[in-house]
C-alpha cells in the first residue's frame, strides 16, 4: 500500500500540538509498518525540532510552492503519484484529487467554532471552509477525543458517526521521563505555563491569579514563566504582562527547544493550563510525565485528559485558581498525591498506542 502523508506543518517555526503530533506519528509508522510504502509532503524545510526521522520506506518528497501549497503543488503532486490512501493530519483535503484515493483526516479541536473572534479574519475564513469541506467529503476522521468527536457532531451533524474515530494524543517519554525529580536543581520557585501566546490559552486569568498571590507578600521569590511562542492576537496578553505590578516576576520564554522544555517542567512548583478550549492538551501529560502537580480549567476535553489527576478551576475565575494554586503551594500532601496519580493516568496514553490505532484506521 502507498500511503501519502501531508506533513508541511513541520516546516512551520512555531511548534504546537499538531506538530508535535505529526512528528511523534512519523517516528513510529517506520517502525510499526515496514512493507507499506509512505510518501511525506511538505513544501520547504523542515523545522530543526520537528524534522522526521528516515525509514527505509519513507520518502521525503519537497515540493516548493508560494500560494495554497495543499491546493496546488501538493494536489498536482497526489495526481501524479496516485497513492492509495492520503492521510491528512489536520481538517483539510485537496479539493481537487482522484476519486480512487482513499481520504483519512485528523480533526484537532474546533476552536474556531466556538471562538471565532479570538481568530484573524481570513485565518477564520479558511478554516470554516476547509473544515467544511473535509469533513463532510473525507472518508474517514480521526477525532483526538470524545470532546472533539462531541464538537464534530454539534457543528456538522449530518456527518455520519460511524466514519469518525476517536484516538488519543500521546507523549514523549524518552524526553519528559529521562531525569529523576529528585535531581531537580535549586531554583526560585516558579509556577509553568507552556503552549501559545493567544487569546484562548486564558493567560490574563493566570496573570490576575499569579498577581492576587504575589499581593499577599507571603511568596516573593515566586515567579511565573509562560514558555511558547507568541501567536496571534497576543497584545493584550503582552500588555497585561507589561502592565503587572509583578512584570519582573513574569517571563515570556518564547520558543524552547525540546530539551529546555523538559527541564522547565521537571523543575516547576505546579503546570497550569488554564485555556478555555483544548481538543486534547498534550502539556497536561508532560507535566504528568515530568512529575508535576497540575491545575487546569475544567472544560472542552481537559478533564477527559487529566481524569481524576488535576486540580481544576472555572476558567474565568481568577479567584478560583488562586485558591487552587495555594492549595498546592501549601499542602506537600497534595502535591504527592497529584503527582502519583498523574503518572497512573499516563498509562492510558503513548504515541506508539496512538500511532497503532492511527495506522491500523489509515489502513482499514
Amino acid at each position: 500500500m502507498k500511503i501519502a502523508i501531508q506533513a508541511a506543518d513541520l516546516d512551520a517555526k512555531r511548534i504546537d500540538g499538531t506538530r508535535v503530533y505529526i512528528l511523534n506519528l512519523l517516528k513510529c509508522f517506520g517502525a510499526l509498518d515496514t512493507i507499506d510504502s509512505f510518501r511525506i509532503y511538505h513544501k520547504n524545510i523542515f523545522n530543526t525540532e520537528l524534522t522526521p526521522p528516515i525509514f527505509s520506506n519513507y520518502k521525503i518528497i519537497k515540493k516548493p510552492a508560494r500560494f495554497f501549497w495543499t491546493q496546488t503543488r501538493f494536489a498536482w503532486e497526489l495526481m501524479r503519484d496516485c497513492p492509495d490512501v492520503l492521510w491528512m493530519p489536520m481538517a483539510a483535503l485537496p479539493i481537487i484529487r482522484s476519486r480512487k484515493i482513499k481520504t483519512v483526516i485528523t480533526v484537532h479541536d474546533l476552536a474556531f467554532k466556538f471562538f471565532p473572534e479570538m481568530f484573524p479574519k481570513k485565518d477564520l475564513w479558511e478554516l470554516n471552509f476547509y473544515a467544511k469541506y473535509a469533513i463532510k467529503n473525507a472518508d474517514k476522521i480521526i477525532a483526538v477525543s470524545q470532546s472533539t468527536k462531541k464538537d464534530i457532531l454539534h457543528f456538522y451533524p449530518n456527518v455520519d458517526t460511524k466514519k469518525i474515530k476517536v484516538i488519543y494524543h500521546g507523549f514523549d517519554g524518552n524526553l519528559f521521563l529521562k531525569n529523576s525529580i529528585s535531581n531537580k536543581k535549586k531554583v526560585s520557585p516558579y509556577l509553568l505555563y507552556v503552549g501559545a501566546i493567544q487569546p484562548r490559552k486564558n493567560l490574563s486569568t493566570l496573570i490576575d491569579a499569579f498577581e492576587k498571590i504575589k499581593t499577599k507578600n507571603k511568596y516573593p521569590d515566586l515567579k511565573l514563566i509562560l514558555a511558547g511562542g507568541v501567536a496571534w492576537q497576543a497584545e493584550d496578553t503582552l500588555v497585561a504582562v507589561q502592565n503587572s505590578s509583578f512584570s519582573n516576576d513574569i517571563i515570556l520564554t518564547g520558543r524552547v527547544d525540546f530539551s529546555v522544555l523538559a527541564k522547565l517542567y521537571q523543575c516547576a512548583e505546579m503546570f497550569i493550563f488554564p485555556s478555555l478550549y483544548e481538543g486534547f492538551g498534550i502539556p497536561i501529560l508532560e507535566a504528568f510525565a515530568s512529575g508535576v502537580p497540575v491545575v487546569c480549567a475544567n472544560n472542552s476535553s481537559l478533564p477527559e485528559v487529566a481524569g481524576d489527576s488535576a486540580l481544576y478551576f472555572d476558567g474565568k475565575n481568577a479567584v478560583d485558581l488562586t485558591e487552587k494554586i495555594i492549595s498546592i503551594l501549601e499542602n506537600d500532601n497534595l502535591r504527592k498525591e497529584l503527582t502519583e496519580k498523574g503518572f497512573a493516568q499516563l498509562r492510558k496514553f503513548s504515541w506508539e498506542k496512538c500511532a497503532k490505532e492511527t495506522l491500523s484506521f489509515i489502513k482499514s
